[in-house]
């Protein structure tokens, strides 16, 4: 079959494109690629008429010295024994806001295919509508830009004439590093910093202890706990209460017994 198909870019992007095959593969409508294979590796459904195949297969495009590109290909379908075979010739010529692409196309099948026992003027429409899309797709596709490539770390190099002080003030270390005053320190140049009373306090009562006894110790001042108030309860009312009882009862039997030597 013979088909013609105008796109609107230049004829030398469709050059260019037809010469990645990334590009190329990216331009074939509902084409499954291989994750481990050439670009043009895969598999690709083609409708025709109500019926849908699949093939599975490659594809490659050579370019001839005479500036046009032969597509050749060989696939085979996924789900029945059939084969098929295509080349597809293509001449880019420009054109008025754009380029016209001639392509002629032939395709072989084997007896067993599919696609053989479809109508003839079925599979013509379905060629062409592929190949359309195909040259539409391919003015489509933007060139990649390559990666830029990683420029090595350069080290850093000291100015000429840099004094070696002022190399090592730059590479100070942070242990060095003067560490500013709490806030609670009391303001101004003149004043001292004093421990809190408490913080004196505690200080002087761990001079001379172990660290056992130290982490032991109850807190002392404003941490120190308040004792519980003692009860007062009928044992320091008997305490007083007794000694006066044997002192009357003492006095008593005294008294009786002046009374019975008067008698």
């Amino acid at each position: 079959m013979e088909h013609q198909v105008f796109v609107p870019v230049p004829a030398d992007r469709l050059r260019e494109a037809l010469a990645d095959p990334v590009r190329v593969a990216r331009a074939v409508p509902g084409l499954q690629q291989d994750a481990t294979a050439d670009p043009l590796t895969g598999r690709l459904k083609l409708r025709v008429g109500g019926h849908s195949v699949t093939y599975r297969g490659t594809a490659g495009v050579v370019r001839h010295e005479d500036g046009s590109y032969t597509v050749k290909g060989e696939a085979t379908e996924s789900r029945g024994t059939g084969s098929a075979e295509f080349t597809v010739t293509m001449r880019l010529a420009e054109a008025a806001d754009g380029t016209t692409a001639d392509l002629t196309a032939t395709a072989t099948t084997t007896t067993g295919a599919r696609t053989a026992e479809l109508p003839a003027d079925q599979l013509a429409s379905a060629a062409a509508r592929l190949l359309t899309r195909f040259l539409e797709g391919l003015a489509e596709q933007e060139p990649v830009a390559p990666p830029p490539p990683e420029q090595p770390e350069q080290p850093e190099q000291p100015e000429s004439g840099a004094d070696a002080d002022d190399l090592a003030d730059a590479h100070t270390s942070v242990f060095d590093t003067e560490v500013p005053p709490p806030s609670d320190a009391p303001a101004g140049p003149g004043a001292a910093a004093q421990p809190p009373a408490e913080a004196a306090h505690a200080r002087r009562t761990m001079i001379g202890r172990s660290a056992e006894e130290v982490d032991h110790a109850p807190p002392r001042g404003r941490y120190a706990p308040v004792p519980a108030p003692q009860a007062v309860t009928a044992n320091s009312t008997l305490r007083w209460a007794a000694p006066a009882a044997a002192f009357a009862l003492a006095s008593a039997i005294v008294v009786t017994r002046a009374l019975r030597k008067r008698r």
